[in-house]
């Protein structure tokens, strides 16, 4: 539907289209009849949740915005998902391993993120994978399940290894891919001296690589894993020391978000083959670990653009074990267990940032008067003249007079020729013949690629209540694209184009590329502040990565955390509530003390007090603001 179409004619089903919500919400969101975002605990027959409501109710709590909302049931349907698509296509093929899957902690390290996925997993002996010491110290104080793999990836100094050994002894099943060539000389030596015989794995190069931000650590340059000749190395130091059979696991990683249905299907054939070789050689195997991959549609647009994906869960499940079956078949090979590591698309939709807005800039058109002083410079006369001149025949001309004069006049300005009150005519007159000659070229079939960028310097800006460095670093460093939308008033016509500022003092702290069908717009249509109303943003699918890459640019810190679990009958619990970084928090980390700094203040406030600049009771006053401030949330609290 045209987005010019009069304001009493736009329905919520226009908002669904043009925001997207059912082509990237996995069944999850919808918009209700008043329009409000509203999630769907039991999927589209259920009852919805409005997150509307859930604001009202953190706010009844004391918790202002910006906060982060995890949403329980969603972590837990994607894990089921997930494990429930592999067993339908191994039951349909006929495969004979098992599928086995892990959450790579390094995609969401918090306490509560991978508790919630062990718990969760259970019924599948869904596994983690860790990548350091402190990470594999905080897996083996979750996981309850002794089926469930715990892949230990990543450089393994010798503690690493003495940790991982140590909780094989106890039970858990761990395994340790060797990532480098010095690696096996360390395992075998604590190996021995525990009397442990390790479950080993090795990560091969592929040759194989895939398109996308995060596919560097896939082909043979890559950095991470062993070659063919160092895997070789690997099977005859083992055979020499009689271990071959603790070689149990082949790994690679093509990379994140992999959007290509044809790089998966490419990687896991080649994958597969090194399989094979290496149980031509004789190692024992039983496990083929495809790494991540599996992407999100960020965008919905079904592509295989980088924020999208061309298949579905399914024909994903179906493409690897066919595969795996299609090679292994040919030798009489056992089909090994697979293992995959699915980070982003396990928990990317679990979490939702929730921020109220601010204020905004908007440019607004004043009108032009029909004659100009007889002093007017000339710079200005010739504005006038372009805007008195256009229409839809000249709109090409009449742009191009404006950006040249416009120029010409803030020249005029700097250089003192013109006063502050001429140049604010100039700039009146310019802005209002942009605003034409954007209204103007909807009736074109043709529109000049000049034309393209007038809707972004005209667009509105509206300043958000969050840090985009703290929050959303993926969408300042490489510009990730998430879902955003306003999470109410969907039944009524987004009048206004606008970008997105956060708080921070930096140009880089805001939000200007949306999802959009054909890969990406530089605005996003929104409502016009209501006075007195608060208006409320959502960015979706924020679970992966965001909160472990964020950083303290401004001092702006972690944001107040929510979780909730919605029952079947639409009620919902408020499960866990973690408040965000006070002021003193993020003072802390960066070394500073707290009550350093109150002591500095008092000793400044009784100097005051002695110079006669302020009362003692004043001297309280001052202290008691110093104070407050510094147990205060770190972003703007009404």
């Amino acid at each position: 539907m045209a987005k010019n179409q009069a304001l009493h004619q736009w329905k919520i089903e226009d908002s669904i289209e043009l925001y997207g919500i059912h082509n990237w919400g996995a069944g999850f969101f919808d918009v209700a009849n008043n329009g409000e975002v509203v999630f769907l605990p039991s999927g589209k027959d259920g009852p919805t949740i409005s997150l509307l409501e859930i604001i009202a109710g953190l706010q009844e709590r004391g918790y202002d915005m910006p906060v982060l909302l995890r949403i329980e049931n969603i972590l837990a349907s994607r894990i089921a998902a997930i494990h429930q698509s592999f067993r339908k296509a191994i039951k349909n093929l006929g495969y004979q391993g098992e599928y086995r899957g892990v959450f790579p902690v390094k995609v969401n390290q918090q306490q509560q993120v991978v508790e919630k996925i062990v718990q969760a997993g259970m019924p599948y002996h869904h596994g983690l994978e860790v990548g350091s010491k402190g990470e594999l110290l905080a897996a083996l104080s979750l996981i309850r399940d002794r089926e469930a793999c715990l892949v230990c990836n990543g450089y393994k100094d010798e503690e690493f290894f003495n940790l991982g050994l140590q909780a094989q002894r106890l039970g858990f099943n761990v395994f340790f891919v060797l990532e480098l060539p010095g690696e096996l000389a360390v395992l075998l030596k604590l190996s021995q001296r525990l009397g442990v015989r390790p479950q080993i794995g090795v990560r091969s190069k592929l040759a194989a690589k895939a398109t996308g931000h995060w596919t560097d650590s896939g082909g043979e340059r890559s950095s991470f894993g062993l070659s063919i000749s160092e895997i070789v190395d690997v099977v005859d130091t083992l055979k020499a020391n009689n271990m071959l059979d603790c070689l149990r696991l082949l790994h690679y990683h093509l990379g994140s978000q992999i959007s290509n249905i044809r790089d998966i299907r490419t990687g896991v054939m080649e994958g597969t083959r090194m399989y094979q070789g290496l149980v031509q050689e004789g190692a024992a195997m039983g496990f083929l670990n495809l790494g991540g991959g599996l992407a999100v549609d960020y965008d919905g647009s079904h592509t295989n653009y980088i924020t999208s994906r061309n298949y579905t869960l399914d024909e994903y499940c179906t493409d690897v074990v066919e595969a795996i079956m299609t090679i292994l078949d040919e030798q009489n090979i056992a089909h090994p267990h697979i293992i995959t590591e699915s980070g982003r698309a396990t928990v990317a939709y679990y979490s939702i940032l929730l921020f109220n807005i601010l204020d905004t800039s908007v440019v607004e058109e004043t009108p032009v008067p029909e004659e100009l002083p007889e002093n007017t410079p000339e710079a200005v006369r010739n504005l006038h003249e372009a805007y008195a001149a256009l229409n839809i025949r000249n709109l090409q001309e009449c742009y191009n007079d404006a950006i040249y004069y416009h120029d010409e006049v803030r020249k005029l300005f700097s250089t003192g020729q013109i006063n502050l009150r001429t140049r604010n005519l100039g700039e009146r007159i310019f802005w209002a013949l942009l605003m034409r000659i954007a209204r103007e070229k909807a009736h074109l079939k043709n529109v000049p690629r000049d034309f393209e960028d007038i809707d972004v310097i005209l667009a509105d800006i509206y300043y958000g209540n969050f840090s985009v460095f703290q929050s959303l670093p993926d969408a300042w460093a490489i510009d990730q694209l998430f879902p955003v939308i306003p999470i109410h008033r969907l039944q009524e016509f987004p009048s206004r184009q606008g970008i997105i500022s956060d708080i921070t003092c930096d140009s880089d702290g805001r939000i200007d590329h949306f999802i959009d069908p054909k890969g990406r717009k530089a605005t996003l249509d929104l409502h016009p502040l209501k006075k007195g109303e608060e208006y409320y943003l959502g960015v979706f699918l924020v679970g992966a990565y965001q909160e472990t890459l964020g950083d303290l640019h401004n001092l702006m810190g972690d944001t107040n955390v929510v979780a909730i679990r919605a029952d079947d009958d639409g009620g919902y619990q408020y499960v866990r509530e973690i408040r965000g970084d006070s002021v003193a928090d993020i003072l802390t980390y960066v070394e500073y003390e707290p009550r350093r700094i109150l002591e500095d203040l008092r000793t400044t406030a009784e100097l005051a007090v002695r110079e006669g600049r302020i009362s003692a009771s004043e001297r309280y006053s001052i202290m008691q603001a110093f104070e407050d401030g510094l147990r205060g949330y770190t972003y703007f609290e009404r």
